[in-house]
């Protein structure tokens, strides 16, 4: 039988969940009271989520990258991953707001709400496995 993972180990995804969901929580408060704010004096709700979208990539890769994941890798390697997965992350809350605002007809803020969350479960994934990837753990094949 294998041995047992260290436990401080074992607790590390747990931990940079947590850490996640910190930095997430606070960005994404501040982004939807801002997004209700900017549309409720006449924004388009797509337009107001995509400038939303873009300073919320932007604060969060800072929080990201120092408090969630920590990695190892390479700035601009890192960075050019970062927006990749962002640039996914947008086309998903996009299409949520077209299918459930313009073609099912739900209140935009709904939509909204619904699209943080779905994109937080994406971007965790993504940042953990592609984007935050310790340069070690690729090198040994854990990942």
């Amino acid at each position: 039988m294998g041995e047992l993972p260290a436990s401080g180990a074992a607790l590390q995804p747990m931990k940079q969940l947590l850490r996640f969901v910190v930095v997430g929580l606070a960005s994404n408060v501040i982004g939807y009271l801002l997004y209700l704010l900017i549309t409720y004096l006449g924004a388009p709700p797509k337009l107001a989520m995509t400038v939303l979208y873009g300073v919320g990539v932007i604060t969060g890769f800072v929080g990201n990258r120092r408090y969630a994941f920590a990695p190892q890798g390479r700035l601009m390697v890192t960075g050019w991953r970062y927006l990749m997965v962002h640039s996914a992350g947008y086309l998903i809350n996009l299409a949520i707001q077209i299918i459930m605002v313009d073609h099912l007809g739900y209140a935009h803020q709904l939509a909204q709400v619904l699209g943080i969350c779905v994109v937080a479960a994406f971007l965790f994934v993504g940042f953990k496995y592609f984007v935050f990837v310790n340069v070690d753990e690729a090198k040994s094949g854990d990942l």
